[in-house]
């Protein structure tokens, strides 16, 4: 039996698979390769330099103004987590754009993360999108397409197919390349409707719109370039024992096996959620215009290239130096 190496994982960000008109419109997922040791010593460390009462260390301890020689102290060359952590970051809402790209494949399949071969088009709809069609249409539509292609739609919300194409044909003519791809979704639709009836018809086909997954997939990837991973994760519901198979199914030999536990309990799942809930802040304010160069520039190295992003200016200062690991 090849051994296994052991990695814990927190996230940042989630709102499960609701990925429109939310609460933060990025989610980051860390990964992070640390005996317990080490960790619990960071952690510790954090405490004197961005002390809390709280029994559990998050990222927003030291997040606060006050705390920020401590998270420069974290995030430097001198800290203890440089080349253990790698975070994967999701747009959400460039997210649900290639998935509605991905739609018009003709050879459409479920799929982890976003189809490859829909990635120009996912860009155009996504750069385009909101001036072509207004910011409350191009919302409107993103929010539609979210509810249409949840496998559970938990707040009772429900959308049908004619109801997301009679808005899909309001914007046929928009023209310009966002104009187009609403042209190819809806000589699309049947295929469109089949995904939807095949959704309803298994929950639990791949793929959930949840950003979770492919961050998952790609932690594993990522760290298990020898031997099988083991992942350690903060509780989510999401990983019920069906969803943990299907990972253990897709991955093959890859991931040995996922264990579900509490943060309070393991310094090195404190130690991911802090570097998950920074690295979201920092993408989030530079998303935004609000970006804090120092910041961003310490952030850089932890990031992980492959992660789902589409604004081009953002990626631009968040992903495309990354160190290698």
């Amino acid at each position: 039996m090849p051994e296994t190496l052991e990695i814990a994982c927190d996230e940042s960000g989630a709102e499960g698979e609701k990925l429109v008109g939310g609460n933060s419109d990025v989610f980051a997922h860390a990964s992070v390769l640390m005996d317990a040791e080490t960790a619990a010593a960071c952690v510790a460390e954090l405490r004197v330099r961005a002390p809390t009462p709280a029994t559990e260390y998050r990222a927003g301890h030291v997040l606060r103004g006050k705390h920020r020689a401590g998270l420069l102290w974290l995030l430097g060359a001198g800290g203890p987590v440089l080349g253990n952590v790698r975070v994967f970051l999701t747009d959400k809402l460039f997210y649900v754009a290639g998935k509605v790209a991905g739609l018009l494949q003709e050879d459409h399949e479920p799929r982890i993360g976003l189809d490859p071969r829909a990635g120009a088009t996912a860009a155009a709809l996504y750069r385009e999108g909101p001036r072509a069609f207004g910011q409350e249409r191009w919302s409107a539509l993103l929010e539609s397409f979210n509810y249409l292609l949840r496998a559970k739609n938990g707040q009772g919300v429900t959308t049908s197919v004619d109801e997301v194409f009679a808005l899909v044909g309001t914007l046929r003519g928009a023209g310009g390349p966002a104009g187009e791809v609403m042209e190819e979704l809806w000589r699309a639709r049947p295929r469109v409707a089949a995904f939807r009836e095949r959704l309803l018809d298994d929950p639990y086909v791949f793929p959930a719109l949840d950003p979770l997954i492919p961050a998952i997939v790609r932690a594993v990837r990522f760290w298990g370039t020898g031997e099988p991973v083991t992942l350690v994760h903060d509780r989510q519901t999401t990983l019920t024992d069906e969803r943990i198979a299907q990972l253990r199914e897709i991955l093959g030999g890859r991931m040995a096996g996922l264990r579900l536990v509490h943060s309070e309990f393991d310094d090195r799942v404190q130690v991911a959620d802090v570097m998950a809930g920074v690295a979201r802040k920092v993408a989030l304010d530079q998303l935004t215009g609000r970006g804090d160069p120092e910041l961003t520039e310490l952030i850089r190295p932890y990031l992980d290239t492959a992660s789902i992003w589409g604004d081009e200016r953002s990626r631009a200062l968040l992903l495309e130096e990354v160190i290698s690991r």
